[in-house]
């Protein structure tokens, strides 16, 4: 394994800034496990390097945790372990949809959601509940990125993550495919109890605030409310998907 130069003389290869970088274990461990991402060169302390194997011809450098840490964000929790990536490549949707027909999860559709917590999150919580993809629309989502891995927790590995051009038409093509197309909204008599019933359900989701586009609304089936208490005007984002998700997994079918 490469070894740290002596900071007198400057810090390691910084590699590529334009492409993603991973940190923190989950992350990291899951894209190295993954045979479809492609890694680029990993960064490791001391410590980190006697706890992990890697295949002898991959690029390491060895830092302290300063030297990664200047790697990264401000104040990201990189425990020891950064790994720089080429994002995955973007599934077809009419290949998501072949290869899960005749299956009974979920597919959520986010209608831009852009902050990558949340949408880190929302991968977690699809995961945890078999969903079968997450489908967004290219141009309000976000990118790859080391705050949306480690939200994900290792899930942006394992969710298929299909990034559209038109929504509305996605929509279409989802409801073909024998999806009861839910929007989340408020204001709606129906809730998400009433509207699930025995359907596999493609739950669509807008950002917080503004909520779903009214274009995208006429392209569900139903509108359907989650029942929360008054005290509160709405729930975050990923809170509400993974509220949904659970509610579609539980039904007796």
């Amino acid at each position: 394994m490469a070894r740290r130069p002596n900071p007198r003389h400057g810090t390691a290869n910084r590699g590529d800034p334009n492409r993603p970088r991973f940190y923190g274990r989950h992350a990291v461990l899951a894209a190295l496990d993954n045979p479809a991402r492609v890694k680029r060169k990993l960064w490791l302390t001391p410590e980190t390097q006697r706890q992990i194997s890697v295949p002898s011809d991959f690029q390491v450098q060895i830092g302290d945790a300063a030297d990664l840490a200047r790697l990264v964000p401000n104040d990201a929790p990189h425990q020891g372990m950064v790994l720089e990536v080429e994002p995955l490549e973007n599934p077809w949707l009419g290949d998501v949809l072949a290869e899960a027909e005749g299956g009974h999860g979920p597919i959520l559709v986010l209608d831009q959601v852009t902050d990558p917590h949340n949408v880190g999150a929302i991968l977690r919580s699809a995961a945890a509940f078999d969903a079968v993809a997450i489908v967004t629309q290219d141009r309000h989502a976000p990118p790859e990125s080391g705050a949306l891995a480690k939200a994900a927790s290792g899930t942006l590995e394992i969710v298929p993550w299909v990034r559209v051009v038109n929504l509305a038409r996605s929509l279409d093509e989802i409801g073909e495919a024998n999806y009861w197309r839910i929007g989340l909204a408020g204001g709606v008599d129906a809730t998400l109890g009433d509207a699930l019933g025995t359907t596999r359900p493609a739950l669509v989701l807008g950002a917080e605030g503004e909520g779903l586009r009214p274009n995208t609304a006429t392209h569900c089936d139903e509108l359907a409310r989650l029942p929360i208490s008054d005290k509160v005007e709405s729930l975050n984002v990923s809170n509400a998907a993974a509220i949904a998700l659970y509610a579609a997994a539980a039904r007796q079918l």
